[in-house]
């Protein structure tokens, strides 16, 4: 692997920890910056096709809303766990990723699925250009708020 490889992956984990970070902290903002101005955040069945940071940030912050408004009704905030990271680079200023995810809440495993990611480089930062979310399987009685 030559240094620039190195590099590159580390730039494209930073950005997905960054994501996790931030959607489980509610910080809509922060998780939109991860997307390039034109990026794209494909959630599916589960509430469709944002477009543009202005439109993911939105819809994040209704799903927080959301959930913040559920709290009365039981819901718990859940932790995203992303695990067998995937990284193919296409150049040096390319990639794309896959990876599953599992989120926790305190009372154990609410929902787990899929992440597929494109990513590119925009001053110097790598950025996702497309994620597309699909859910695989949930507990009997989910315990956080759905999108």
């Amino acid at each position: 692997m030559e240094a620039w490889e190195a590099v590159a992956r580390e730039g494209v984990r930073d950005t997905l920890a960054r994501y996790t970070h931030a959607g489980d902290r509610g910080r809509a903002g922060d998780l939109a910056a991860c997307f390039t101005e034109d990026g794209v955040l494909d959630v599916g069945d589960a509430g469709g096709r944002w477009v543009g940071r202005a439109a993911i940030a939105a819809q994040i912050d209704a799903v927080i809303a959301r959930g913040a408004a559920s709290r009365g009704n039981g819901a718990t905030p859940g932790r995203h766990h992303v695990s067998s990271v995937l990284i193919d680079l296409e150049s040096a200023a390319e990639a794309s990723s896959s990876s599953y995810f599992l989120v926790l809440t305190g009372d154990g495993s609410d929902h787990w699925g899929r992440y597929r990611d494109r990513l590119r480089v925009e001053d110097g930062r790598w950025l996702l250009v497309e994620r597309i979310v699909r859910v695989d399987g949930r507990t009997p009685a989910p315990r956080v708020p759905r999108t």
